[in-house]
């Protein structure tokens, strides 16, 4: 820290003229790591805010949605280590099971082996190698992002201390009787050849067909995946249809096997669909399972893991798709086809890492009980231990906990924690934990699956602290302080999170408040995609715009729960941004700003300076309002606008005459610049780390602004009487800028004018500073206007603008100028009068079109008083 001094640093920096991100950003980011600014320290006497990253995948590189998400979560983390917490955001990475498992296959097969040449175990000493070479990349990326994580507690999901603790969960959970295995309908992957999780699976509206099969006279089903007909067994109809009744316990032929099957009344049945009849095919339909289980069907499954048929007769060995239009054809043949529609538009899951269409399957699983988990889950949101933000997405987290399936947690791959059961020769079956030993001798081999990658990530908030020992780290950061995460995952990790976290932690959920952000989609408010041409890479625009630019344009974005639309122009204005804080605070160190000694006594400052000091009370006021309800787009909207029109467009402005007289009162303006600033780059310090950081040492000569104190609302500097005269005096200059611009008068050109009644507005005083920044001569002898302005206050001004514009050109400008305002104006109409457009589209883009057809009026209404006020040819 450097000598606090009452007159300003002789050695102040005189800063580059212009900021240079890639000169600062990694040379600032390396000072932090090694200066420790990042760590935290479980035997600190602060308050805890723990933040746990979401685990990127070990394959995965930065993209949009991680460049946002991460910004949110360093704003938060940043701003509470200036509040004085022992702030904790703990990073790491996911293993990626079937992502990295796919990785890897294809380098072997790339070489012509598979995994199964290698073997287990050298294949996954093979992914090992992989990861240690080319796993992780996107640490590296979100260094270049600014995250400041504890790098020493990097913690990955196969690593030995969360392999104990995935090992210690699993075999609590199978004691307590909460994990089964049994046959049931899960989601698989005939390409990846293992089972997945809901997540796992994509949804798109597919092209496919609707085929109508007369089973007798009286039933006709209708289906999409007409190979499945040769596994039904049963017909269903709901137990209301009177049309049915009379057939509800009989039996109908199975068409193509003749293999009778019953009728049967369920109420999952909706008469209004189709003929009010559906067939039955319990091994390869969820919904059908769940029919199969209540009237004790028999299961028939008719294809292999790969989805080829297996049924003896004619359509063994055909792949599913070469099997339904053949299966179709021989129904067809027998006169059984009533009605084909195709295309026929419907939802299709798909594989997430191969994009395979996931085949429902009956198969041998390992499953969790989460009936009374998920009950825990829910009731720690209703009783208020967990706040879910926004509110309003509650309601998404209970029709999800208040109706999950159980879960099933096996997959059919190498590359992950081995599920830890044995198996004996005589049926025995043995759960081992991590510190016992497994069964030995002949017979006994342990299972082949391993656990789903979101069984690791549901441990991810307390066993990355180091449980199931009693870590201190465990006791200073459990429960973490908030979730920051997508809703699209909502249900998926932060539900299993809830779930483990308050079974394993007696009671204590895993965090305190979810906060839910929207995914990041391009300016139109399209979700990015590959296939549209859309995709932003947040590293390019690091590359050309800065991180704090990337940051300022995600973070301004983020309202909550909802999706944030992003453009490269944004960007560019963000860049802007950044580049006016330059260029203000060089500014001010080149005429002597310091923060030195205590601010002057209110009452001895000028108006301006009071009216500052009051404006940046309200200011960081409501900042920490907006920061603690997970506002970031109103924090960065409320500090940009003070930053680029409070302090730069004004203060400053108004400044420059009083800094240029010298005396005390510039001694007095030099000192709340500098402290005006040193508040400003304090607040904006979480969302923009670099540039702030740069600026602040240089303005302050202080070590980080990183562990300055947060700034905090003094109420004795608000001053009413300062901000409502400056006010006036912003008013009445505004007004004059805007006439002399709709005159075409160049900003340069002075004009001649009589300022009259000032003084009944309060502001007299200011004339001289009034005349200094609208470029006013004082009126001489025999004065004639050729405009007057009147405004509020009954403040006048008379101009005389003869000789300076030349009128024509300035009418035919004018003109120009409401032929392209009627145009914008014509469009943002259509726009927002289109109904379709206004369901489909963000709000965020809404209220921007809004915004353009607001100004576009306001302009009209501009240009044609500017039209009246030209004086005649």
């Amino acid at each position: 820290m450097t000598e606090r001094l009452d007159t300003p640093r002789p050695d102040a920096p005189q800063l580059p003229a212009q900021y240079q991100p890639g000169e600062v950003e990694q040379r600032r980011y390396e000072q932090w790591v090694a200066a420790g600014h990042f760590k935290a320290s479980a035997d600190s006497e602060k308050p805890p805010f723990t933040i746990v990253i979401p685990p990127p995948n070990v394959t995965g590189s930065l993209h949009m949605g991680h460049a946002f998400e991460h910004t949110l979560m360093d704003a938060l983390n940043r701003r509470k280590r200036m509040q004085g917490y022992e702030a904790l955001w703990l990073p790491g990475m996911d293993h990626a099971g079937i992502a990295t498992q796919n990785l890897v296959e294809r380098q072997l097969a790339a070489e012509g082996l598979s995994r199964h040449d290698l073997g287990r175990e050298k294949f996954v000493e093979r992914v090992w190698k992989w990861k240690a070479e080319s796993g992780g990349a996107i640490l590296g990326q979100m260094r270049r992002l600014g995250d400041a994580v504890d790098w020493d507690r990097e913690r990955f999901t196969m690593d030995e201390g969360l392999s104990r603790a995935v090992q210690t969960m699993f075999k609590k959970l199978f004691d307590d009787g909460l994990i089964y295995r049994a046959n049931r309908i899960i989601n698989w992957c005939p390409r990846c050849l293992t089972a997945l999780s809901d997540i796992e699976v994509e949804h798109t509206e597919d092209e496919g067909e609707l085929v109508s099969i007369r089973y007798s006279d009286e039933v006709v089903v209708a289906t999409t995946r007409a190979e499945t007909m040769l596994g039904d067994t049963a017909v269903a109809v709901n137990p209301d249809d009177e049309r049915y009744q009379h057939l509800i316990g009989t039996e109908v032929e199975l068409p193509l096997t003749g293999r009778r099957i019953p009728i049967v009344a369920d109420a999952h049945v909706d008469p209004a669909f189709g003929t009010g009849m559906v067939k039955v095919t319990p091994a390869h339909d969820p919904n059908d399972f769940e029919i199969g289980q209540r009237h004790s069907l028999p299961a028939i499954a008719v294809m292999d893991e790969r989805g080829v048929i297996t049924v003896p007769g004619p359509f063994e060995g055909l792949d599913r798709y070469e099997a339904r239009p053949a299966v179709v054809a021989a129904l067809r043949e027998q006169g059984r086809i009533v009605a084909e529609k195709r295309p026929y538009l419907h939802s299709v899951g798909h594989c997430s890492r191969c994009k395979t269409t996931v085949e429902p399957r009956l198969s041998l699983q390992w499953f969790v009980n989460t009936a009374p988990l998920a009950k825990a889950a829910g009731d720690a949101v209703r009783d208020g231990r967990v706040k879910i933000e926004p509110a309003e997405l509650a309601k998404r987290y209970f029709a999800w906990v208040d109706n999950m399936h159980d879960w099933c947690i096996s997959r059919q791959l190498w590359w992950g924690h081995r599920i830890p059961v044995w198996y004996g020769p005589d049926g025995e079956i043995v759960c081992v934990g991590p510190d016992e030993q497994p069964p030995t001798g002949d017979g006994w081999h342990q299972d082949e699956d391993v656990l789903d990658t979101w069984f690791s990530s549901g441990l991810w908030p307390f066993s990355t602290l180091g449980w199931p020992e009693q870590t201190p780290d465990l006791a200073k950061f459990y429960p973490t302080s908030v979730l920051v995460t997508g809703y699209d995952i909502l249900f998926f990790w932060v539900a299993r999170m809830m779930m483990f976290g308050l079974y394993a932690m007696d009671g204590r959920a895993p965090f305190d408040v979810v906060a839910l952000h929207g995914m990041v989609r391009d300016e139109h408010g399209k979700k990015m995609s590959k296939f549209f041409g859309n995709v932003v890479d947040p590293l390019d625009w690091i590359d050309r715009f800065g991180a704090d630019a990337t940051r300022f344009t995600l973070a301004r974005g983020a309202n909550p729960g909802q999706d944030v639309p992003v453009s490269e122009e944004w960007c560019q204005g963000s860049r802007n941004f950044c580049n006016k804080l330059w260029n203000a605070t060089r500014f001010a160190l080149m005429n002597g700003a310091h923060t030195n000694g205590p601010l002057p006594q209110m009452q001895q400052l000028s108006p301006v300076n009071r009216w500052i000091l009051s404006r940046l009370q309200h200011v960081t006021a409501e900042v920490n309002e907006q920061f603690e309800a997970y506002e970031f787009a109103k924090v960065c909207d409320v500090l940009y606008h003070f930053a680029w029109d409070d302090v730069c467009d004004w203060y400053v402005e108004l400044a420059k005459p009083v800094l240029a007289a010298g005396g005390p009162a510039a001694d007095d303006t030099r000192r709340v610049l500098g402290h005006v600033l040193d508040q400003l780059l304090r607040l904006l310090h979480p969302v923009i780390p670099f540039v702030t950081e740069e600026l602040w040492i240089a303005l302050t000569g202080q070590e980080t602004v990183m562990t300055a104190a947060w700034p905090q609302a003094a109420p004795e500097l608000i001053d009413d009487a300062a901000e409502a005269e400056i006010g006036t005096l912003q008013g009445v200059v505004t007004e004059i800028r805007r006439f002399r611009s709709d005159q075409g008068l160049r900003p340069t050109q002075r004009v001649v004018a009589r300022l009259d009644g000032l003084a009944g507005a309060g502001i007299a005083a200011h004339e001289p500073l009034i005349r200094s920044l609208v470029r006013l001569d004082e009126p001489a002898d025999g004065f004639q206007a050729s405009a007057t302005l009147a405004m509020p206050g009954e403040v006048n001004v008379a101009l005389d603008t003869r000789g300076t514009i030349d009128v024509a050109a300035e009418r035919a400008r004018l003109t120009k100028d409401r032929a392209a305002a009627e145009k914008e104006a014509a469009q943002a109409r259509g726009k927002l009068g289109n109904q379709a457009f206004l369901e489909k589209a963000p709000e965020p883009v809404v209220a921007k079109i809004r915004e353009r057809l607001a100004t576009a009026e306001a302009d009209l209404t501009r240009i044609a008083a500017a039209l009246e006020a030209l004086p005649s040819e």
